[in-house]
């Protein structure tokens, strides 16, 4: 569902998930995201894989709740869902989303501290680790694995850093063209690009796999890559 608004967002400081940055989410995830529908969509199939019915599903980063909602659609009351986030516009549009449901429970939480401390059988994290600071983001990884059931699954999606200078910038160039063709004019991109640094920070594909390695998943695998993207799952 892509939102009415349409995002000519443009920070003037470092980035935040404020007012205006949710008002336009939606449209801006479609437009900024390479293959988004196709990303979102093998995201919920493999969710719908590793979990049973009844069990929970934990969405690290929920932002305003479209993920958990297309879990909803597949599943429906099935299955318990809990998301969590730190932005306050994000988790009260969230709650709005689902405020009729009581299998769903949307709850602030900064990961650096917290985590939601009950056994699922998915935890999902779209585009949500690059904004932990590297420091903290083992530590995140590991409970994830921890509150997992044997055979329960995470589910990473990150932007990435290229593995040489190169290969980065070729990324990159290719990325910022798509934004281009999606509508972006050179201030947006520009302005966007730096308010975001030292706010998300991502890591090489090798990186995030090595960490979901060194948490203690058996199995790790990349089931989704364009450029400087990624979508990974991890198997308890």
């Amino acid at each position: 569902m892509v939102d009415k608004k349409e995002d000519h967002v443009i920070p003037d400081s470092k980035w935040e998930f404020d007012q205006g940055v949710t008002e336009v989410f939606e449209n801006m995830l479609q437009r900024s995201i390479p293959q988004y529908d196709v990303m979102r969509d093998a995201v919920t199939d493999i969710a719908c894989k590793f979990v049973d019915i009844g069990e929970l599903i934990i969405d690290l980063g929920c932002s305003d709740g479209m993920a958990i909602e297309r879990l909803w659609y597949a599943l429906g009351a099935r299955n318990r869902y809990y998301g969590v986030d730190v932005s306050a516009p994000m988790l009260e549009k969230a709650k709005q989303r689902f405020k009729n449901s009581s299998y769903v429970t949307i709850e602030n939480m900064d990961l650096r501290w917290k985590f939601p401390e009950m056994y699922a059988g998915v935890i999902q994290a779209v585009l949500t680790f690059c904004f932990i600071p590297i420091e903290y983001r083992q530590s995140v990884v590991t409970r994830c694995h921890h509150w997992l059931k044997d055979g329960g699954a995470l589910i990473v999606v990150e932007k990435l850093l290229g593995e040489t200078a190169t290969l980065d910038e070729l990324y990159v160039e290719k990325y910022l063209n798509m934004k281009r063709r999606h509508g972006y004019n050179e201030e947006e991109i520009l302005r966007k690009r730096l308010a975001l640094e030292g706010v998300m920070m991502p890591l090489t594909a090798r990186w995030n796999q090595q960490m979901l390695k060194d948490a203690g998943f058996r199995y790790v695998d990349c089931f989704w890559r364009w450029m400087n993207f990624g979508g990974f799952i991890a198997v308890k």
